[in-house]
């Protein structure tokens, strides 16, 4: 279980790319592998922009974070257990931002192509994990994948009234969201908390960060969290902090206090869509505080 391989690919290869760099976790029957879609880059107080300025010089002290611009890493999860290649979530796109929408590099670094990916299963509808939903002719990316996504999060984007409520910062997820899941809604297959989209991966819902988020449990020993973990600082040291990066501040914050308890109980592996060293990783509990720990 906590035996992981470090793959330093880019140098592999032939072609100048992005720097690319995947992270493996082997578990029973299976395989994670982490692909990186690029960065984000966002305004330095993107996350702590609430707290209290002395707290947040320093929680950037310690965790040596730029007060002008933060770039969290994202990483896409790919399960395979010898007949299915999964992957949660389908990054940007090219319509995001420029320093995201990578996919397609670490797809070709590790020997896949998007026709080898059988299944998608969506977290949440948010740019930086729907947007590639589509290619350049608003077909499918993914032409031989099922596609699945929580039936809470596909009403809440398809709803009409989102645009006029989800606020002015997010009147563009909300378009954007809509438009794409509109072109594949009759491809969709739906799912509840608790139920299996696939055999072997338990969707949990985590709502907060979006209504009807979802992460997911693979073969009991390693969790997905979508963006219900959304940085290793604030959010394992003050869980209960309500963060405006989120959808639902307090809500996300209760979602994420009992989202780190059970991983820490159960003993689960962490896959983390904006976590460090390639998102892959344990947690550490202190208390009523946590520690994410890059294996």
């Amino acid at each position: 279980m906590k035996r992981r391989d470090f793959l330093a690919l880019s140098a592999a290869l032939a072609m100048p790319r992005m720097g690319f760099a995947a992270t493996e976790l082997t578990l029973p029957d299976a395989k994670l592998t982490m692909l990186s879609d690029g960065t984000l880059t966002l305004p330095g107080d993107f996350v702590l922009g609430q707290m209290d300025p002395a707290e947040a010089a320093a929680m950037r002290q310690k965790f040596n974070l730029s007060p002008d611009s933060y770039t969290p890493p994202c990483n896409l999860t790919l399960f395979q257990d010898g007949t299915r290649n999964v992957l949660f979530d389908v990054g940007s796109g090219p319509d995001f931002m420029p320093s995201a929408g990578k996919l397609d590099e670490a797809l070709d670094a590790i020997g896949l192509t998007h026709d080898d990916i059988t299944h998608v299963i969506l977290t949440h509808g948010h740019p930086d994990h729907l947007w590639g939903l589509l290619d350049e002719f608003d077909e499918p990316s993914f032409a031989n994948a099922e596609y699945l996504m929580g039936q809470t999060e596909f009403d809440y984007w398809m709803d009409p009234n989102t645009v006029n409520t989800i606020g002015e910062a997010r009147t563009t997820f909300a378009v954007g969201a809509a438009r794409r899941l509109a072109i594949i809604a009759d491809q969709l297959q739906f799912f509840n908390d608790g139920q299996e989209p696939i055999p072997g991966i338990i969707a949990r819902m985590t709502p907060g960060h979006t209504p009807g988020h979802m992460s997911f449990i693979l073969g009991g020993k390693a969790l997905v969290t979508g963006d219900a973990i959304s940085n290793n600082f604030v959010a394992f040291e003050r869980p209960g902090y309500a963060s405006l990066s989120d959808q639902d501040p307090d809500m996300a914050a209760a979602t994420r206090v009992a989202l780190l308890d059970q991983i820490t109980t159960d003993d689960l592996a962490v896959a983390g869509f904006h976590l460090p060293g390639g998102g892959l990783g344990r947690v550490t509990r202190q208390g009523d505080s946590y520690t994410y720990l890059e294996d």
